[in-house]
């Protein structure tokens, strides 16, 4: 099978993920353990690329899960009879759990096969999605949202790993790049498709929908994911450490860019509605959003390599911007979709950029990079979702994007002055050749290409290369 994700060639600035070293066996009521993670592949195989494919749906169904009810807000409120203010509550308590078990629940797993843990996640999600749709009540639904959040808390800390740890170690950076793009369009379009649902079928049929499409993937992923061992030390290291590193102030910026965004994001529905647009028509509205979310998502690839930095600068910049001039333009529907169409292209690019610079300070394994930006993200969105719903509720949705734009502010203030973080030039690790529409095209013509390798190699004969 060719190797359509073969990154350029190495050079000496960007040398290859080296496979984590073997630790040293361990002796148990006197027999030898093997305690060896499991070594990577030397070259791209049928089963990894499908793998590989398993992870990135599985992303997708995990932001849909996390933010369906973004879009679903004001069917959900009527239904349930709370305000919308307080609806939005559903969204903090899943970030809540998120951020706080994130990092202990990734420590406590470590030694556990992958799959199993990772099959366990969408369980979890599955689980999630039936106790929101089938809810009598408001209380059970944010049982059902704390649920989802467990999973979620577990989900990107093993599935960034998993990427790395099932293709070649020249391809990991492309493994994690097509696994977040799962999470990209999850937030581009599975948020939309949702409410699109919603608006046409009810919430709880939308919120089903995820559910079912949940567990399917469960048992795919039973089936295809390869086997991958626990490890037995995963590298943790220390907020000392982590400040040295440059990684602390990557999740601060990520965790306070997530706080402004979400400060109006959470209450996008109702915002857009406020401008004039039909509340059957904001499926179709966060679908056109998600659109110019998709120029941010190009706009990193192709500089994330080149410019990190500056790009990650000019992205928040214009968030700035976009978020204090909706207010001005809130009268007009179609000045409020410009500028709320700059705002999300601007944010497209910011999930990328933090992920990549996060790995790239080398501060901590991958696994733990990843559990450390899920928790601060999610931080971000619960304390955004909370600061939203009370200015709202206090002074109504005219002065929410300026609350929003003066956290993401604080976010540009730590990415300039925090230089070991989001350095001019690039770190010393390999190149993350992030989620770009050519990444996720790429990838998707191997997988297709390679379903009828997978059908003979399972016959028995040699897989093509």
């Amino acid at each position: 099978m060719t190797d359509t994700l073969q990154r350029p060639p190495e050079t000496a600035s960007t040398p290859a993920v080296r496979p984590t070293a073997p630790p040293r066996e361990r002796v148990a009521a006197g027999h030898p353990r093997d305690d060896r993670p499991t070594p990577q592949p030397h070259r791209l195989t049928p089963s990894g690329v499908v793998g590989i494919a398993v992870l990135g749906l599985a992303t997708f169904f995990a932001i849909t899960t996390e933010l369906s009810p973004v879009g679903l807000l004001s069917t959900m409120s009527r239904d349930l009879g709370v305000t919308e203010a307080r609806l939005g509550v559903v969204v903090t308590v899943y970030a809540v759990a998120v951020a706080a078990l994130a990092l202990p629940l990734t420590w406590a797993t470590a030694r556990f096969p992958r799959k199993a843990v990772l099959v366990t996640t969408l369980v979890g999600y599955t689980v999630s999605n039936l106790m929101v749709a089938l809810a009598p009540s408001f209380g059970v639904l944010l049982t059902g949202r704390v649920v989802g959040g467990i999973a979620h808390a577990l989900f990107f800390s093993v599935a960034s790993a998993y990427a790395t740890r099932i293709v070649p170690a020249r391809l990991a950076g492309r493994a994690i790049a097509f696994v977040y793009s799962g999470s990209s369009l999850g937030f581009v379009v599975g948020v939309p498709l949702a409410t699109t649902v919603g608006d046409q079928l009810g919430w709880r049929p939308a919120v089903g929908a995820v559910a079912v499409a949940t567990a399917a993937l469960a048992v795919v992923a039973a089936v295809f994911l390869p086997h991958v061992q626990g490890e037995s030390s995963p590298h943790v290291g220390s907020v000392r450490s982590w400040a040295r590193s440059g990684l602390l102030a990557v999740i601060v910026a990520d965790l306070m860019l997530f706080a402004g965004h979400y400060v109006v994001y959470t209450f996008v529905g109702p915002y857009l509605t406020g401008a004039g647009l039909g509340e059957d028509l904001v499926g179709g509205a966060l679908l056109v959003l998600g659109g110019a979310g998709v120029i941010g998502l190009l706009a990193a690839g192709a500089f994330v390599d080149r410019a990190p930095r500056q790009t990650l600068i000019v992205a928040v910049a214009v968030m700035i911007g976009a978020l204090a001039t909706l207010p001005f333009v809130h009268g007009s529907l179609v000045g409020t979709f410009v500028v709320a169409g700059l705002w999300m292209a601007a944010n497209g690019t910011t999930g990328t950029l933090f992920m990549a610079a996060a790995i790239r300070t080398g501060g901590v394994s991958p696994d733990i990079a990843g559990a450390l930006v899920n928790a601060g993200s999610n931080v971000g969105i619960a304390a955004g979702a909370a600061i939203g719903g009370q200015v709202y509720g206090l002074s109504g949705l005219a002065t929410v994007p300026f609350a929003a734009a003066a956290i993401v502010a604080i976010s540009l203030a730590v990415i300039v002055a925090g230089r070991r973080g989001f350095p001019l030039v690039g770190h010393a690790q390999a190149t993350l050749s992030t989620s770009s529409l050519a990444v996720i095209t790429s990838s998707v013509a191997v997988v297709t290409t390679s379903i009828p390798t997978v059908g003979r190699d399972r016959r028995g004969r040699r897989p093509r290369r």
